[in-house]
């Protein structure tokens, strides 16, 4: 494992001042803090954030888990996306960016395969993150963790299993060889963060059709502005649901859904010292590939400046439902070959909001209804 932050190669990351009246500074720094907390995208805008304190930078760099590029190896691996040269292990300027965004209980030893112990590690959340080339769209596909799927030397498995097998070297293998989709980057988030940035931003409003009453929180039906401990207890719940694991995904996705919307209601950029806090702890709880340096973040973060929470789609691929393993012994999810393959083609050809809008019956959209 890489012990210290990659280095950038520079000594200032502030952006240029923005000229203008001050209410438009203010929307802009409402418009970076919701990316912030927008699910996969919160590995991304650490850079944006980063960029506007520079002072924090290295600090900030310092708390985060640099993983040792777990890319090195690979091979056969899917082409970086339109306008990549034959063999380009990057994706070219201006080109679709795809990061594959692990949601755990807690930060496993991601880039240290010795610490493993073989099949105890495996992940709560594995998320697909696209953003479009034009950065005017971002989606947040969710693969369920029991998705039964070929894992490279290791037959068929349930996805998750794949990072326990190998760490995420491996994982990222299963994923492009499973989607045809070239990762960019990789990250692991701690849910704890998430419900550390859930306080910080002064809770999230979510409605609860339906109560709540998981890990010693109570809540009658109705809308309610959740605590941190509220939103995990609500995220992390497993029994009771309808849906099962399909509304426990619904409902990480409309945690994250809600942070964006409370983010663009409040200014974090003003409080100095609100934002230093938050940066802390939530570096705290984030792994990292090496390659997603702190430049390579803030470049992207202030290409993503003029999205809003209207262009980013939450959803789950394509599934038939559930079954059982081959042996009968395992509960799995059975994916959708025929629509996942398509939503997955129009990942790799940056296509997926003209997708989506042909096929709005294919793929599981977060809505306002949630279990």
């Amino acid at each position: 494992m890489a012990t210290d932050p990659p280095v950038d190669g520079e000594t200032d990351a502030r952006p240029e001042p923005e000229s203008g009246p001050r209410p438009k500074r203010k929307r802009l720094s409402r418009t970076r803090v919701a990316l912030i907390v927008a699910a996969g995208l919160v590995v991304v805008l650490f850079g944006g954030l980063i960029a506007t304190i520079a002072v924090i930078q290295n600090r900030v760099a310092a708390n985060i888990d640099w993983i040792d590029d777990p890319f090195e190896g690979l091979t056969d691996r899917p082409s970086a996306g339109a306008g990549a040269t034959e063999g380009a292990t990057e994706a070219p300027a201006g080109a679709a960016v795809n990061i594959l965004m692990l949601g755990s209980d807690s930060r496993i030893s991601a880039g240290d395969p010795s610490q493993w112990s073989y099949g105890a590690q495996r992940t709560d959340a594995i998320m697909l993150v696209h953003i479009a080339g034009d950065r005017q769209s971002a989606q947040v596909m969710s693969i369920p963790r029991d998705s039964w799927v070929p894992i490279p030397g290791h037959g068929e498995n349930k996805i998750n299993a794949a990072f326990s097998f190998g760490g995420p070297a491996l994982l990222i293998q299963t994923v492009e060889a499973l989607t045809g989709v070239h990762i960019d980057h990789f990250a692991i988030a701690d849910f704890e963060s998430f419900a550390i940035l859930t306080d910080e931003l002064g809770g999230v409003e979510i409605n609860l059709p339906n109560g709540l009453d998981n890990a010693g929180v109570t809540l009658a039906p109705g809308t309610h502005t959740l605590t941190g401990e509220q939103a995990l207890a609500y995220a992390r719940q497993r029994y009771d649901l309808p849906g099962g694991d399909f509304d426990r995904v619904a409902r990480q996705q409309n945690w994250m859904r809600a942070m964006v919307s409370q983010a663009f209601r409040t200014d974090v950029l003003a409080d100095p010292m609100q934002l230093t806090s938050l940066l802390d702890a939530v570096s705290s709880s984030l792994s990292l590939d090496e390659g997603f340096t702190v430049a390579t973040m803030r470049d992207l973060a202030l290409s993503l400046r003029d999205l809003r929470p209207g262009s980013m789609d939450y959803l789950t691929v394509p599934v038939e439902g559930t079954g059982r393993s081959p042996d009968g012994q395992q509960s799995i999810v059975v994916l959708d070959q025929a629509r996942f393959d398509a939503l997955m083609n129009a990942v790799a050809t940056d296509a997926v909001s003209q997708y989506l809008a042909e096929h709005p019956d294919d793929v599981t959209i977060l809505g306002s209804a949630v279990n």
